[in-house]
């Protein structure tokens, strides 16, 4: 499960040892977090990220398939989750050193960088392969934070990029080595954790309003 981790102004948030699917109680313990970290004072950053080789390869579709009476609420949650990272009054950087896939990689976009590990792992929106449309609060976001042609090619194809395709695509802000990844991710936080405070959450909110107000209403 989640767990939150403080070094100096950055927080780190490892969302997880396994898969990191977006289950309820998942899902609880990210906001949770997220809670603990917009309650604190001064300048701060999160930096979010898996423990293994995952850092989340999305929906929890088994759960959904075994609750579907809680599948749709799931789905709001999940959407939820993107708007409030987009949002978030203090910058948040994804530190993926291992695969982001589907809404796992949309959460990663929800962020203000991605920072992406060079050689091993892959960004990928496989949804045309798994028969799944894009809710409109998804394609929202997708064309908010890609270049569109690069959104076209990963949405329609569902190619899986690696570290250094994905940073030509301007789907991540750098890349790192193996082991540096995280270490990237929180030095780029903690340039900007005095930014954090509510005009630095204004703006984003204004920045991304159409974004969210479809993810809210998906």
């Amino acid at each position: 499960m989640p767990e939150l981790d403080k070094n100096g102004a950055v927080y780190v948030l490892t969302l997880g040892d396994d898969e990191n699917r977006f289950h309820p109680d998942r899902l609880t313990a990210i906001n949770a977090a997220l809670d603990e970290v917009e309650a604190a004072d001064g300048p701060r950053a999160v930096v979010t990220t898996g423990a293994n080789k995952f850092y989340s390869n999305g929906l929890d579709l088994d759960f959904m398939a075994a609750h579907p009476d809680a599948a749709e609420a799931n789905l709001g949650e999940v959407h939820a989750l993107f708007a409030r990272v987009l949002a978030f009054p203090a910058p948040i950087i994804a530190a993926v050193a291992g695969h982001a896939f589907a809404a796992g990689a949309m959460l990663a976009l929800s962020h203000d960088q991605i920072v992406m590990r060079a050689d091993r792992g892959y960004f990928c929106l496989p949804e045309v392969d798994l028969g799944i449309p894009f809710t409109a609060g998804m394609n929202a976001l997708i064309r908010s934070r890609l270049p569109i042609a690069t959104a076209h090619e990963a949405m329609t194809t569902g190619r899986r990029y690696g570290g250094q395709d994905a940073l030509a695509a301007g789907i991540v802000a750098a890349t790192a080595g193996e082991g540096e990844v995280l270490d990237t991710a929180v030095a780029r936080a903690e340039a900007l954790a005095a930014k954090a405070g509510p005009v630095f959450g204004a703006i984003k909110a204004r920045l991304y309003a159409e974004v969210i107000a479809e993810l809210r209403a998906s």
